[in-house]
């Protein structure tokens, strides 16, 4: 690719910020200096520095974050605090957004890119990637509730959900907190179909995605990188 967009990819500034460095003789290319800002290059096989420092090329970027109450899953919003605004400054010139969407009021485990392939793997329907919830409910969850999320719950709308895995975790007087592994997302699923049977959801938490568990280690607004190991588990499901 062009050496200006490379660099104004990596953070360096706009296209214009980076034909100032150029005509400033900061960038190399293998050593040489670079002025040309159409000169093209191959980041793989070439190494670029700016003002001596190595560019490291990463065109994706892949976030965990343990998603807080209170944040909106999207990339910007005229009101309310979004997860990207969590996300350190330095990571802006990746575009990120976040994979799917947990509910202003649900934690845990959310994915954050700008890689829009790895966004497909993970939300086509054709997928069928699980997502695994852990709720608080009111009302006490019982055998027939298993036995009906695992045959789809009609919801209010008409629907009916594919099946479900609801495993009960504990029940106190009228509280139950159950585990609940589901196949598709739809709007407010988790709550929905708890709805559906009589009962209702007071607190929500993602804790694992396909084969990827929520990081215990992670506060609530913290966030890591990916391993590659992570990622492989999407790129190649």
């Amino acid at each position: 690719m062009r050496i200006d967009k490379l660099l104004s990819n990596m953070g360096y500034g706009s296209r214009k910020d980076v034909k100032i460095l150029l005509k400033q003789g900061a960038v190399r290319i293998d050593d040489a200096p670079v002025k040309d800002a159409k000169r093209h290059v191959d980041p793989e096989s070439e190494r670029v520095t700016v003002f001596g420092e190595v560019v490291e090329y990463r065109p994706y970027i892949y976030f965990m974050m343990n998603k807080p109450e209170g944040v909106v899953s999207a990339t910007e919003d005229q009101v309310e605090t979004t997860v990207i605004e969590l996300i350190d400054p330095e990571y802006a010139h990746y575009d990120l957004f976040p994979v799917g969407r947990l509910d202003k009021d649900t934690t845990g485990l959310l994915l954050i890119t700008n890689d829009g392939a790895f966004n497909h793997a993970l939300m086509s329907p054709r997928k069928h990637v699980d997502k695994v919830y852990i709720a608080e409910v009111d009302g006490e969850m019982t055998a027939e509730d298993i036995k009906t999320f695992a045959n789809g719950v009609e919801l209010e709308d008409g629907y009916t959900t594919k099946p479900a895995q609801l495993e009960i975790l504990s029940r106190s007087g009228r509280r139950s907190v159950i585990r609940l592994t589901l196949s598709e997302g739809k709007y407010h699923q988790v709550k929905r179909m708890v709805a559906a049977v009589g009962k209702h959801v007071e607190r929500l938490e993602r804790v694992q995605i396909g084969e990827l568990e929520l990081d215990e280690t992670l506060e609530l607004g913290a966030y890591r990188e990916l391993t590659e190991e992570e990622v492989q588990l999407f790129v190649q499901s």
